[in-house]
């Protein structure tokens, strides 16, 4: 499994780190863990936040 630090995420998403922090503090954004002081995101939640975002279907 491939993880994503927050900075990461925004390069992705085409936002900054604070936006992506503002969403998981909101609960908005895709799911994240730490380990440590680290916030990671696991790259398969990042796409599953993208396509609910677009509107897809997302398999359970």
């Amino acid at each position: 499994m491939n993880y994503l630090v927050t900075e990461e995420v925004a390069e992705l998403l085409r936002t900054t780190p604070e936006t992506v922090r503002w969403w998981r503090h909101s609960n908005k954004g895709p799911k994240s863990f730490k380990v440590g002081r680290r916030v990671l995101y696991a790259r398969e939640d990042v796409e599953t936040f993208i396509a609910e975002a677009r509107g897809e279907q997302v398999p359970v």
